[in-house]
C-alpha cells in the first residue's frame, strides 16, 4: 500500500496538545478565543480530499481555584458534545529548592500528556484508523512518536502524512523537520471556530460560555 490515490478520501486524525494550544490562544487574544470548537477548527483546516475522522484533546484538570475548575469542566463538556474525545493527564507535586538560599516550596508539573498524545498517534496509525496525523502542538518532544510512525510505514509499505499545526504564536524547528508539512493556525480560523455562547449537550444539558472568557 502507498499514498492515498487522488480518488480516495484520506482520513485525518487531529491530536491537540491542550496546554500548548491554551497558551497560544492566550497570547493571541487573552481569554477572548478560549471557547474554541476544536472539531470546527479541524474541519476548517482540512484540505480537499480529506475527511475528519477523529479529534482528541489532551489536557490536565486545573487545580486550586474552583471557578477555574468550573470553566474548564464546562469547556470539556462542550468539546465532548461536539464530537471531540478528551484524554486527561495529571499534575504531579514536586518539592523545589532555591540553590542560593536553600528555601523550598511545592510546585506542580503536568505529567503524562505528551506520552498520551504519542501513544494515541502511534496506536491509531498502527491500527490503520487514520491516513493523516494533524498534530496541534509546538512540542518537539513529540517528534519521537513521528519517528515511530515512520517505522510502522516502512514495515507496512504505507505512507502516513504528518502535519504540524502550530498554535498561534508558537513554532518548533524539530516539528518542522520531522513533519511532512507544517503551518501556523491563524487568528481568522480561531475566530471562525468559536462555539456559540450556549452549547447543547446530551439530554437537557447546556454549557455556557464562561463570562470570564468574554
Amino acid at each position: 500500500m502507498g499514498d492515498k490515490s487522488n480518488t480516495e478520501t484520506a482520513r485525518v486524525g487531529v491530536y491537540v496538545d491542550g496546554f500548548n494550544l491554551y497558551y497560544g490562544l492566550k497570547r493571541l487574544s487573552g481569554r477572548r478565543d478560549l471557547w474554541l470548537d476544536l472539531a470546527a477548527m479541524a474541519r476548517d483546516l482540512l484540505r480537499p480530499g480529506q475527511r475528519l475522522e477523529l479529534v482528541t484533546y489532551f489536557t490536565t484538570l486545573v487545580r486550586g481555584d474552583p471557578t477555574s475548575v468550573e470553566r474548564q469542566r464546562a469547556y470539556l463538556a462542550a468539546l465532548k458534545a461536539h464530537g471531540a474525545d478528551v484524554v486527561l493527564g495529571r499534575f504531579q507535586e514536586q518539592l523545589r529548592r532555591c540553590r542560593k538560599c536553600g528555601a523550598t516550596w511545592r510546585s506542580y508539573e503536568e505529567k503524562k500528556t505528551d506520552a498520551a498524545i504519542a501513544s494515541a498517534m502511534v496506536a491509531d496509525v498502527a491500527l490503520s484508523a487514520i491516513d493523516v496525523v494533524m498534530l496541534v502542538s509546538a512540542d518537539s518532544d513529540l517528534c519521537a512518536a513521528v519517528e515511530k510512525i515512520r517505522e510502522i510505514d516502512v514495515l507496512r509499505g504505507t505512507k502516513t502524512r504528518v502535519v504540524a499545526a502550530f498554535p498561534p504564536g508558537k513554532s518548533s524547528d524539530g516539528q518542522r523537520r520531522c513533519s511532512d508539512a507544517w503551518f501556523p493556525i491563524g487568528a481568522a480560523v480561531v475566530r471562525r471556530s468559536q462555539f456559540p455562547d450556549v452549547v447543547s449537550g446530551p439530554g437537557d444539558a447546556v454549557y455556557h460560555r464562561p463570562p470570564h472568557w468574554n
